[in-house]
Formats: C-alpha cells, structure tokens, sequence
C-alpha cells in the first residue's frame, strides 16, 4: 500500500524542480560579501516557503555573521520527540566561471542529472526534507514529531557563527537530536550511513623576499624569490609518499581499526579514472587515507605575475592557503601551531615568514554507534532500498555536528541524499535526478518510524528528553 504522504509528495514533483530553480537562482555565495544580495535572496524564499508549509514563525536568527532560517512546528506533543532538522542555503563561488557547460545559477537537466551551483550541496537535499514535511502538513494536518528546522547561512565558510547563534537561541532551537539534510551519502549504487566525518582547519601562509617586484634580469641569480623560497617550505610538509612530516601534528591520533575497512567493496582503478588519477592504493589502503588517516593540502598559491603573456619578475611575496582535514584525538589549534613551528623552523633567516588561521576549526566527529536516530535512519534505508545500510565515514567536514554537540549537548545523524561524485565546489556541480523519489521515500518511512519513538527515545545531554 502506497504512503498517502510519498503519493502528495510525488505528484508534486514538478513544483518541486520549479522551487529548487528558484532557490539555485539565488547566489547564495557566504564567502564573498559581493554576493550579500544572493544570500538575501535566498533566505527570502526560505521564509515564504516554511511559512506556505504551515511552519511557525519563519524567521531570521543571527550570531553576528550570515543569519540562519529557523521555523517550527510542534504540535506532536510534550511526549514526542522533537527533532532539529538541518540544511544550509550557502553555497561555494562559482568560479571559474569558462569551466561551467551551463550558468552556474540557473537550474538545468542532461543526462538525468540537475546541473547549478548549490544544486547537491546542499540546496537539493534540503529542500527535499523541507517538502517532505510540508507533505505531511498537507496531507495529514500534523507531523509525526516535533519539528524545529536550522537552515545555515554560513556552512561553506566554516560555520563561524553558528555556535553564537545555538548559544543565543538555546531555549528555541532545544531538541532530542539533529537530523541533517547535509553529509552527503558516499555512493549511489550502495546504501550507506556516514557516521563519521574528519574535522578541519585552515590556514594562510605569506613569504617576503625583498621590499619590491625586481626586474628578473638585473636581480636574477643574486636576489631571493620568494614564490622559490615558499615552494621549498611547503615541499618540507611531506615524504614523497605524501606522509606528513610536522613534528607534533599526529599528537592525539591512536592506531586506527582497519579491520572494517575490508568488508566495504570499492573499485578503487575506476575511482582513480574518474577523476583522472592514479593513486596505486589497495581498497583498504585506500579508505584507511581518506577517512582515517589526517591531510594537510594546499589549495591555493600564488605570487609574482599570473596574468596573460609575460612579466620578468622575480616575486617579492607570494602567499598560499593549507587546510587540514584532521582525526579524532587532534586539536584544531595545536595542528595549526605545530604546521607554523614547522614551517618557521625551515625559514631562511633572510625571508620573512607570516602565519594567519583562517578559521577556528572543527574536531571530527562520529555519532554514538547505538544512537536510536541512527538505528531509526537505517532502518528506514533497508525499507526503502530492501538492503540493510553499511555504516562508513567521510573524509570531508560537517562543522554542524561538533558545534551542535558542544552548544546544545545533542548528537546529529546525516539523512543527505547528495552524493560525493557530484562535484560540487567544482564546476558543473551536479545532482542525480533519482534522488529525489529515493530521498522522499526514505524522510517518509523515517519520519514514520520517529513518531513511534518516545522523547527520551533520541534525547543526548541537554536535549529536550533530558
């Protein structure tokens, strides 16, 4: 017997693509003040929406940066448990703009596919939560649980303010647990739950070799370069293996458990050429890099003349960013110290070396394996999909989860039904067309099994069961 709830919400599908091009149309972009208008946008069609739905009292709540959308209904009951459902509107730059095949902002479809920026992450999959409890509403009068939505203005900048805004509004934003339209989900062709993600920090790094740009002719050979001299500080950062090589960074990191790793079936020859690589790592080798194993990357440098045709200089500054994608047992602050320690130690005495922390940093997380949302998530997974959910990690950074925990005292479970090959922070970001019957399917069945759940059944320290 079909869902009542799945059937609205499924014959509603072609409102559903035409509010997600509204939404994608807004350049939500939190990074660059430039997109301020974007971002206002954004929360303007997130406020309307909730309030068409039959939320409550759709409104922004703000911590001193981008604010968040907030809304509630709960109308379940004091016996009910309530839920924290998360999602963020921001989104990446779009740039560079001459890689995209269709304009970043607007809504289009190839190869059953939704192409714009923000489509995957996280605009789709949240208004998939969003629509699936308004189709409750409509359909029923009511939800099955209490229901408060967070929707994050600044998740794609690292969450800055989003501690602020769950400390200023604690007695609002109370609930049992956080469940989370964002996390993507690791592969389309096997059910999965992530429940664990690394944490992150960042950093930019400025070296000076003279007080001016010097012509290249009358100054080569005697002055110091500094895109030359920042090159050899960073190539101090690992072996040849890509081994990091910082004194102290590793303090914290236990032995991690592999054994795991080997009952998760990965083609890593067709990952490798699908993003035009090569990294020789066994399965377990491979999974045991990205999910357990810490990163320090560089993901930008530049200095001297990089514009079209030549200039003959010899740099006097050149800068890059680092950011590090870190394990359980390590410190944001102290990673970032022991890379500026390192980093100084190998300074020429005669280059003049500046450190900036480019943000506070998030510690990684993994959700209590016996967590009731967690059980309840996977189960709703092996109804809708007849295959019981492996549990995996995730290399990237949910900064959501760890705030959340610190401020509220409550766990959260990643429900996305984005999925990482669909290059989003890239050009041509895109989002699987399927997802949006799978990703309604499986909020209906969980959402049903939460209404079953006694309050205290979801409640962490400081939860409303609590």
């Amino acid at each position: 017997m079909t869902d009542p709830v799945l059937s609205h919400v499924l014959n509603y599908r072609a409102d559903f693509l035409a509010g997600l091009a509204q939404f994608v149309a807004a350049p939500s972009v939190s990074t660059d003040p430039a997109y301020a208008d974007g971002m206002a946008q954004a929360r303007l069609f997130l406020t309307h929406r909730l309030t068409a739905l039959g939320f409550q009292n759709a409104r922004e709540i703000a911590g001193g940066g981008h604010p968040a959308v907030t809304a509630h209904w709960h109308g379940a009951g004091p016996d009910a448990p309530t839920l924290l459902v998360y999602g963020h509107y921001d989104v990446q730059p779009p740039d560079p703009l001459d890689a995209w095949s269709t304009p970043p902002f607007t809504l289009s479809s190839r190869d059953g596919r939704l192409h714009a920026r923000g489509v995957s992450d996280d605009k789709g999959p949240m208004l998939l939560a969003v629509e699936t409890l308004g189709a409750f509403l409509a359909v029923e009068g009511r939800l099955p649980c209490n229901i408060t939505l967070l929707l994050e203005g600044e998740e794609e900048c690292g969450s800055a303010t989003l501690g602020a805004i769950l400390r200023a509004h604690r007695d609002a934003l109370r609930a049992d647990a956080v469940l989370s339209a964002d996390g993507a989900r690791w592969r389309a062709d096997l059910p999965t739950m992530t429940v664990a993600t690394r944490g992150n920090t960042a950093m930019e790094i400025s070296v000076r070799t003279a007080s001016k740009d010097l012509h290249s002719g009358r100054y080569g050979g005697v002055a110091r370069n500094a895109t030359h001299e920042l090159a050899r500080l960073i190539a101090t950062l690992h072996d040849e293996a890509g081994n990091i090589l910082v004194p102290s960074f590793h303090d914290g990191v236990t032995e991690p458990d592999r054994a795991a790793l080997a009952d998760i079936p990965f083609d890593v020859p067709a990952h490798d050429a699908a993003i035009g690589t090569a990294s020789g790592y066994s399965t377990v080798e491979f999974l045991e890099r990205l999910w357990l194993r810490p990163t320090l990357d560089v993901n930008g440098m530049w200095g001297g003349y990089t514009g079209p045709g030549g200039k003959t200089v010899i740099p006097a500054e050149t800068h890059a960013k680092l950011s590090m994608r870190l394990v359980p047992g390590q410190d944001p602050a102290r990673c970032v110290d022991a890379v500026t320690a390192h980093l100084r130690a190998h300074c020429p005495p005669a280059v003049t070396l500046t450190v900036r922390a480019t943000r506070d940093g998030t510690r990684a997380y993994a959700v209590p394996p016996d967590h009731p949302l967690l059980l309840a998530a996977e189960a709703a997974l092996a109804e809708t999909t007849g295959t019981h959910p492996l549990r995996v990690r995730m290399g990237a950074t949910l900064p959501l989860a760890e705030i959340v925990r610190d401020a509220l005292g409550i766990d959260t479970v990643m429900f996305s039904f984005a999925t990482a090959d669909e290059d989003f922070h890239a050009p041509n970001e895109n989002w699987r067309e399927s997802a949006i019957e799978e990703g309604f399917a499986a909020w209906v069945a969980l959402l049903r099994r939460c209404a079953t759940a006694p309050s205290p059944a979801f409640a962490g320290e400081g939860g409303v069961g609590a």
